[in-house]
């Protein structure tokens, strides 16, 4: 894929060019939009929203990182997400039945049933301790430690500087691990201190 001459065309308003960054960058969209929202509902809406704002902002991107520039975009879409949520909380729907044939997790044939259920809750269990963050370090956080961009990266992404990308990252952290303590018991077993002299 030439991605700068998609981008150039996308601009002058080629739809396919367009249709082809949205095929590439669509899970990675997708992917951070629910890691920061916690909801495959919201984040499909969320990701739906960026990439139709991204097409109507396409003639003004300047250059740069599209991936940076579409990832704020994402962002931007996840906020606004987070407000509607507060404004009118409503119930959870994670006890709804899911289809059989479709899982959230990747699974691996060579993979013990164990050790996929082990897997699994561990997944369950940093979810839920990071959807307890404030949305500001949860972007954060999912940008850097869950996606891997650079600190840099993170800066552009959300325009914020280096020093708040840090401060945020570090404030989140830290209250995830006290999360993980103080819920340790819900740790699938192997990951569970045994003892006071681990802590």
């Amino acid at each position: 894929m030439d991605e700068q001459a998609l981008i150039s065309a996308a601009k002058k308003g080629d739809r396919r060019a367009f249709n082809q960054l949205v095929l590439h960058y669509q899970g990675l969209a997708y992917n951070v939009a629910y890691r920061i929202l916690g909801d495959p509902e919201a984040a499909a809406d969320a990701t739906q929203d960026a990439f139709f704002s991204a097409y109507k902002a396409m003639p003004k991107f300047r250059g740069g990182s599209f991936k940076s520039w579409l990832l704020r975009i994402v962002t931007n879409a996840c906020y606004d997400q987070l407000r509607v949520k507060q404004r009118r909380p409503t119930s959870s729907l994670d006890d709804l039945p899911v289809e059989a044939d479709h899982t959230f997790y990747l699974e691996d044939s060579a993979e013990q049933p164990d050790d996929f259920v082990e897997r699994r809750e561990l997944y369950q269990f940093i979810e839920a301790g990071i959807a307890t963050l404030p949305s500001e370090q949860r972007i954060v956080l999912v940008l850097s430690d869950v996606q891997g961009m650079s600190y840099q990266e993170v800066a552009e992404v959300l325009n914020i500087s280096l020093g708040t990308v840090k401060s945020r990252l570090s404030r989140g952290r830290a209250k995830l691990r006290d999360f993980l303590w103080q819920k340790g018991e819900l740790l699938p077993t192997r990951y569970r201190l045994r003892g006071d002299a681990e802590a």
